[in-house]
């Protein structure tokens, strides 16, 4: 018997499911839209490229270091 085929006979899961708003989402439940500033946007998104720029010069500066040897 798989997990999907377990049935709650127990009324105190049943409690409720008959009333108005039954298979609504409640509103501390729902999804709220993610909202984030340009200035925030922006400075991520110039700190990952900065990231980026900073990992290859360092790869780089590696390779050459230790292509001389």
């Amino acid at each position: 018997m798989a997990a999907a085929d377990d049935t709650y006979l127990d009324d105190a899961y049943d409690e409720g499911i008959d009333h108005a708003h039954a298979g609504e989402i409640v509103e501390w439940y729902a999804k709220r839209p993610v909202t984030v500033s340009t200035a925030a946007a922006t400075g991520s998104l110039i700190g990952a490229f900065a990231l980026g720029v900073l990992t290859t010069v360092g790869a780089l500066a590696l390779m050459r270091l230790y292509d001389e040897r």
